[in-house]
């Protein structure tokens, strides 16, 4: 089952045009995974599908409905969660007050909190926290967390691993692949490795337009297809 179909989508921002003509579908469960060089346009991608920026043409379809001229708000009531390559985490409030801050009602659902404990411990020990003392790694677990702290249906990851210790990436990837269970993934990412592990599905954006998606298993056997698209080689 598809659960978000892009198509056609153009964006620009100020005289600049980013997203020629991206489609792409992403189907209900597990990680699907965007690549491409920097530059290529796949945070624009992420911020015109939460309504940041207006895609014009083109058209951002969520569970069969068009979402494309929702505000951000009404995209985040539907269920979908955006984690910024900035994190987008409130620095001098506590780790707790951040969770609530991104919850609707104000508080915590126990059994989802004792998730996110057990997906980052390092949440539970430093719960009254100041944002701001927390390592690069823990920063990033609490933006994953806010995502998570109620339901969603998909969650929109950019760039997660960026400067992390690789003992941090990879327990980052053991919770995504946890979250993948019950939560559909859109995961930007330039560290192949970590989205090869990750990815069932993949496409690859360059200058503003798809230029190949497909399984990500047939992706991570074919080196000559990476070494063009991605420079990994380089």
């Amino acid at each position: 089952m598809t659960l978000l179909s892009i198509r056609n989508m153009k964006t620009d921002i100020g005289q600049y045009a980013v997203l020629h003509d991206i489609s792409f579908d992403v189907p209900e469960g597990g990680v699907f995974v965007l690549l491409g060089r920097n530059g290529a346009g796949k945070t624009t991608t992420l911020r015109s599908i939460m309504g940041l920026w207006k895609p014009s043409p083109g058209s951002v379809l969520f569970k069969g409905e068009d979402i494309t001229s929702h505000h951000t708000a009404d995209i985040a009531r539907k269920g979908i969660a955006y984690v910024p390559e900035n994190m987008g985490i409130f620095g001098t409030l506590t780790v707790d007050e951040n969770l609530i801050l991104a919850t609707t009602s104000g508080r915590f659902d126990p059994a989802r909190l004792a998730r996110i404990h057990a997906l980052f411990p390092a949440l539970e020990q430093f719960r009254d926290k100041q944002a701001w003392s927390l390592s690069g790694g823990q920063k990033q677990m609490l933006s994953v967390a806010r995502a998570i702290i109620e339901p969603r249906a998909l969650i929109l990851i950019d760039e997660p691993t960026k400067g992390l210790a690789p003992s941090i990436v990879d327990a980052m990837a053991g919770a995504f692949r946890e979250i993948a269970q019950t939560t559909t993934i859109l995961l930007v990412e330039q560290n192949f490795t970590f989205a090869r592990s990750l990815g069932r599905d993949m496409a690859v954006i360059d200058d503003g337009r798809v230029a190949h998606s497909g399984s990500m298993e047939d992706f991570a056997a074919d080196t000559a297809l990476q070494d063009r698209l991605l420079s990994l080689s380089a």
